[in-house]
């Protein structure tokens, strides 16, 4: 069924372009062959007229007139002159219009025929005319034989029109059969560019196209997101209703062919069409609404051609954000909790069986005591039930993974700013956990280590991640940051530290990496505890 409808599409194409292309053809070859017909009659005309005015003025005619035989000085003139000017007829005649030389020597001394002799006797005027004469259908160009301002002749030069005629159509057969060959090259054409455009839309039939537009119309306008898109000049070419809305704009009022910048001045869409680099998860004020952009360049035949700016309400992003920051957070308190107190449940009760009840009691002791210090110094240092959720989960992680997570006693974050959001700090304090746990678990011949150190102490809030894995290397410094980049292996890598900068940005901090003191790297980070900013 595919393939008959792009047989149907080529065929189509096809024939349209050979309909248009002998159509052109045939109209040009008629209006050609018209303008040579006429030119070749004109032409023909002048000469005849030059031939007749040439005999006309001969004195031997004019003197051969006046006398008894005109015609045995005249005859042998014309007849040379018309075998080499290829003439069909030179008619000379007197005043009265009787010949007195002609082609055919029977006919000297007849009337001429044809009825277009009045002019020139009668008039005076030397001019062409087209006539039936005696030898047929001809061309004429006639004109009166003066003798001191008297008119006492007539000379008629003539070419048959079947002999124009046969020019005319040689002239036409030549066209035709170039028509022929441009329609042979033409029908060659016509199905190579229709190959072509069909490729060009992937196959596409036009009906197909029309309902993949209108699908992609509907999709633009029920998607929560707001959807820009721009030429490779920055002009929008596309803008969904809830773009519109963002920008409160009316839905009737078209934003295509308005330059991005001016309908939003801090966008980046700019730099992505000058760098072909893909921006993600960023955050810009629009209006009134704080939004989450991603920024995507159009590249075709490594040419950007445009770019296409998807955003959405951060508000919404944060409220699912929230939620789902919550339920991960107990989930995983949960779930190393779970894990964790299995295996000393069975090593509790191990030790019953074997009778070592010392053991055991020591055992549930020393567990007991070891995570209600944390949990004492959480509740004391740590007021914010999200963050304090936070590292109790990494904890109970770290326990299970056999790293030595220790949480400085001389930490505090209880002064928390009201304006400073929860699931950014949750983001850069969590993914800084665990990228040390992933770099402590890389040290095979020492101890796994991670040590957290926070103080709210002063203007700024301040947290110091350490480890005891391989630090990072001098080369990496700039490009751990980046998405996708990342020294440890596996898939879904360096995307965390990509987030903790985005998050840093938006609160208008930053970070600084240095040496730890388990030889591994100290990631510290320092966020101002003024007004609320948005980059």
């Amino acid at each position: 069924m595919s393939r008959m409808k792009s047989i149907s599409l080529q065929t189509k194409l096809s024939l349209m372009i050979l309909a248009l292309l002998f159509t052109v053809l045939l109209i040009l070859g008629l209006i050609f062959t018209h303008l040579y017909s006429t030119s070749v009659e004109e032409q023909m005309g002048e000469r005849a007229l030059n031939v007749a005015q040439s005999v006309a003025a001969m004195p031997a005619v004019i003197n051969a007139m006046k006398s008894e035989n005109p015609s045995a000085t005249i005859q042998p003139i014309v007849e040379d002159l018309r075998s080499k000017t290829g003439a069909e007829f030179i008619v000379v005649g007197d005043k009265e219009g009787v010949r007195v030389a002609h082609p055919l020597l029977d006919r000297i001394g007849k009337h001429m025929v044809g009825g277009d002799s009045q002019q020139a006797l009668v008039g005076g005027e030397s001019y062409v005319s087209k006539a039936e004469g005696s030898l047929g259908s001809s061309l004429r160009g006639k004109t009166p034989i003066f003798e001191n301002g008297n008119i006492i002749g007539i000379v008629s030069v003539g070419f048959l029109t079947e002999d124009i005629e046969q020019k005319v159509d040689q002239f036409e057969l030549k066209v035709m059969s170039l028509i022929g060959t441009i329609l042979l090259l033409g029908i060659a054409g016509g199905f190579f560019i229709a190959k072509n455009v069909k490729r060009s839309i992937f196959g596409l039939e036009p009906s197909e196209i029309g309902a993949m537009f209108l699908e992609r119309n509907t999709i633009l306008q029920t998607i929560r997101e707001g959807i820009i898109a721009v030429d490779e000049k920055g002009g929008i070419t596309l803008a969904n209703q809830e773009a519109h809305h963002m920008l409160n704009r009316n839905e009737d009022e078209s934003l295509e062919g308005e330059d991005i910048v001016s309908v939003l001045p801090n966008t980046r869409m700019p730099e992505v069409l000058r760098s072909g680099k893909a921006e993600y998860d960023q955050e810009i004020t629009i209006g009134h609404n704080h939004v989450i952009v991603n920024r995507i360049p159009i590249i075709q035949k490594g040419k950007i051609t445009g770019a296409v700016s998807s955003f959405r309400r951060k508000t919404e992003i944060e409220a699912l954000s929230r939620e789902l920051s919550q339920v991960q957070s107990y989930a995983n308190v949960l779930r190393s909790q779970t894990h964790e107190y299995a295996n000393k449940l069975y090593t509790i009760l191990g030790l019953i069986q074997l009778g070592a009840y010392d053991e055991a009691i020591d055992l549930i002791h020393k567990e007991a005591i070891g995570y209600q210090e944390v949990v004492q110094l959480l509740v004391k240092a740590v007021p914010n039930p999200i963050l304090s959720a936070l590292l109790l989960g990494k904890y109970n992680r770290a326990h299970e993974l056999h790293i030595q997570f220790f949480i400085d006693e001389e930490s505090s974050m209880s002064n928390v700013p009201e304006w400073l959001e929860q699931e950014k700090l949750v983001t850069i304090v969590g993914n800084l956990i665990d990228n040390a746990m992933d770099a402590a678990l890389e040290n095979q011949s020492g101890d796994k280590v991670v040590h957290l150190f926070m103080t709210d102490l002063g203007k700024d809030l301040i947290f110091e991640i350490e480890d005891s894995g391989s630090g990072v290397r001098e080369e990496e410094m700039e490009r751990i940051f980046e998405r996708g980049i990342s020294s440890k292996k596996g898939e879904d890598r360096g995307i965390g530290l990509s987030l903790v900068k985005n998050a840093l940005n938006y609160l208008g901090g930053y970070l600084t990496i240095s040496t730890s003191r388990y030889g591994g790297a100290a990631f510290t980070v320092v966020i101002p505890k003024g007004e609320e900013r948005y980059v």
